[in-house]
């Protein structure tokens, strides 16, 4: 029986390897969707916060840390040749 069992089981005694793996408690990568765990969303999710954090380093505010956010500093920020959030913001629109 032992044979199907992964090579740090202690007991060596599940039918298959994934009996084993299920026993151990092993999981896999925040993929459990109906309670909103994604792994493809936390990456994004991190992605945009790095790019945050970068735009931060440079001086750049964004109104946010969503990626269109960030870009859109960003562009502005080199547009004009000077930090968004820091040296110049704009204005928004009468009614919005």
């Amino acid at each position: 029986m032992g044979e199907r069992c992964t090579s740090g089981c202690r007991t060596r005694d599940h039918t298959s390897y994934g009996e084993c793996l299920k026993d151990k408690g092993v999981k896999t990568y925040l993929a459990s969707p109906s309670k909103g765990l994604d792994g493809t969303t936390q990456k994004k999710w991190d992605r945009e916060l790095s790019e945050y954090r970068d735009a931060r380093r440079q001086g750049v505010a964004p109104d946010g840390t969503t990626h269109a956010k960030v870009e859109k500093a960003m562009k502005l920020s080199d547009m004009r040749g000077a930090a968004y959030g820091r040296d110049f913001n704009v204005a928004t629109p009468v009614g919005e």
